[in-house]
């Protein structure tokens, strides 16, 4: 069994900062592309960022700039710094696995359970 479980997320206002974490656990021995994706109210679930093995990254438009994904490989962790929040990036954030080995077997499109990020004043 393989789960991943989000942290970080929070009321901030606009301009702050937040760091999401995501951590995987079970008997893993190889992850693929790790991703933040979110989904606001009444929108569809959107990439924010990914990041490979071999650490090259990937981010939407709308927050490059002011977000930052990281991985630790050794920790099967993942985070995103988000600075210079805006209200509409306001949302739930979700992490995903596309691909991961767990237990010698592989498994595909693995979700965490989201974390609420509220950007307000």
């Amino acid at each position: 069994q393989v789960q991943l479980v989000e942290s970080g997320g929070g009321l901030v206002q606009p301009g702050g900062s937040l760091r999401l974490s995501c951590a995987a656990s079970g008997s893993i021995s190889s992850v693929n592309v790790m991703a933040w994706y979110r989904q606001a109210p009444d929108k569809q679930r959107e990439l924010v960022a990914a990041i490979t093995s071999s650490g090259r990254t990937n981010y939407a438009d709308s927050v490059k700039g002011r977000f930052t994904i990281s991985r630790d490989k050794a920790k099967n962790t993942m985070y995103l710094q988000m600075n210079s929040l805006k209200p509409e990036d306001t949302a739930v954030y979700y992490c995903n696995i596309d691909r991961l080995i767990v237990a010698g077997a592989w498994r595909n499109d693995v979700w965490g359970q989201g974390t609420q990020v509220t950007v307000s004043s």
